[in-house]
C-alpha cells in the first residue's frame, strides 16, 4: 500500500497541519511516512500546501506527481493541483469558499463546507479539523480515535477547550461526510 495526499489553501488556514497531524497518526499506527511542506513566499495569506505520503514499506520519494486524494480550501488551490490527482483520485474540496467545480470527468470530488460548519461550532479556525473529519471518514487511511490522539499529543498541553472543539470539529466533519457516502 502506498498512499499519497496533498493538502493545499492559504496560509493561516492549517494546510500544514493537516499534513503533520495525518503524518504523525500515520506513524504512531506504524506505517512509513514521508511529509513535505512548502509555503509561498508572503508572510500571511500566500499560498501553502503538503504532500503526505503513507505506506507500509519504506517510500523512496516525497514527492507526488500523481497523488491519490487531494484535499484543496481555496480556489487557487484547486485550480493548481486538480491536474495532479490519478485519474479515479478523488478532490475534497471547502466548498464554503470554493464555488468552482473540478473541469476534469475522471475523478470523484466531495464538497464539504467546513468553513460553514466550524463557524456554527463556534470556531472557524478549526475548518481544517472539520475538512480532517471528512477525509478520515472517506478515505479510512487511520481511524478516528488514532487521529484524534495524535491530534492532542501534536497539539500539546493546549488548553483544554481547544482540544474540545477540535474533537467537535472533527466529529461534525466526519458526520457531514458518511451523510454523503
Amino acid at each position: 500500500m502506498l498512499v499519497k495526499t496533498i493538502f493545499a489553501g492559504f496560509g493561516g488556514q492549517g494546510v500544514l497541519m493537516m499534513g503533520f497531524s495525518l503524518s504523525h497518526c500515520a506513524m504512531s499506527e506504524g506505517y512509513e511516512v514521508t511529509f513535505l511542506p512548502a509555503y509561498g513566499a508572503e508572510m500571511r495569506g500566500g499560498t501553502a500546501n503538503c504532500t503526505v505520503a503513507i505506506g507500509d514499506e519504506e517510500i523512496a520519494s516525497p514527492i507526488s506527481s500523481e497523488p491519490n486524494y487531494i484535499v484543496v480550501m481555496n480556489t487557487p488551490s484547486l485550480y493548481s493541483f486538480q491536474n495532479k490527482v490519478v485519474s479515479g483520485g478523488v478532490l475534497f474540496i471547502n466548498s464554503s469558499i470554493i464555488k468552482s467545480e473540478p473541469r476534469r470527468k475522471d475523478i470523484s470530488f466531495y464538497k464539504i463546507p467546513s468553513s460553514e460548519i466550524a463557524e456554527q461550532i463556534g470556531n472557524s479556525r478549526a475548518s481544517n479539523t472539520v475538512m480532517m473529519g471528512a477525509f478520515i471518514q472517506k478515505t479510512g487511511i487511520v481511524s478516528p480515535e488514532a487521529y484524534l490522539k495524535s491530534l492532542e499529543s501534536v497539539m500539546g498541553s493546549k488548553k483544554k477547550n481547544v482540544m474540545d472543539i477540535n474533537r467537535k470539529a472533527f466529529a461534525s466533519g466526519y458526520e457531514y461526510m458518511s451523510r454523503l457516502l
